[in-house]
């Protein structure tokens, strides 16, 4: 999959798949993770948060979508 840059001090790159609403996750520490069934408005979200590290530890990781790690 596809990732873009991201200016975050905690994501280093991420890139969704609306055909199969997936979302990949890149963090500056090397680790990869995939989210499954994440929602097109979701992503919008997440993307035009601020700070996307406080977006995921205080709205995303909540939701607790199923995800594994890849990488």
């Amino acid at each position: 999959m596809s990732r873009e840059p991201i200016d975050s001090s905690v994501i280093a790159s991420m890139g969704y798949f609306a055909a199969l609403r997936i979302l990949e996750i890149e963090f500056h520490s090397g680790d990869i993770y995939r989210y499954f069934d994440i929602p097109e408005e979701e992503y919008a979200a997440f993307r035009s948060a601020d700070s996307k590290g406080t977006y995921l530890n205080q709205v995303f990781k909540p939701r607790g979508y199923r995800h594994i790690r890849i990488g």
